[in-house]
């Protein structure tokens, strides 16, 4: 499903992606989890920050991901930070890794939420890295819109 956005809030975001990247094209995709990793995100706890997504042994892999133990389980925990597998159609798999190939592109995370029926997934971003000068951009430009919105405020 391209381009469609999280149904629920999401559980974690990537908010650094929109400021260091251009994002082309998102993409929904699932995750393979652990019960206890389901249930660390049904609290709420888990970072994208230095995440990244990538293409291994024929599969898409979520590599990086911080998903905190489940403090209530004892015996049957999941490691924080490791590799998870992604769940795309073959179509979109390969357009990703086409995407990959080519210079300058990469796939960033950008959320993790619950869609309605439950079922946890990932936001992938296609993603172009931004210079300093766009990154400057961007920053003024968000600052503009601040200042507009707060002049309308006070017009009422």
């Amino acid at each position: 499903m391209a381009g469609t956005r999280p149904a629920q809030r999401p559980i974690a975001q990537n908010k650094r992606a929109r400021y260091d990247y251009f994002i082309d094209e998102t993409i929904e995709a699932g995750i393979i989890l652990a019960g206890t990793e389901v249930k660390t995100l049904r609290l709420g706890q888990a970072s994208l920050s230095e995440s990244w997504a990538g293409p291994r042994d024929g599969a898409m892999w979520l590599n990086n991901c911080y998903i905190p133990e489940y403090k209530n389980s004892s015996h049957f925990n999941h490691e924080p930070r490791r590799p998870r597998k992604l769940l795309l159609h073959k179509k979109e798999m390969n357009k990703l890794m086409g995407a990959t190939a080519r210079q300058g592109v990469t796939i960033v995370p950008m959320s993790i939420y619950f869609n309605d029926r439950g079922i946890a997934k990932v936001l992938l971003g296609l993603a172009r890295g931004k210079r300093k000068v766009d990154k400057r951009q961007t920053t003024k430009d968000r600052d503009w819109q601040r200042q507009k919105a707060r002049v309308m405020r006070e017009r009422g």
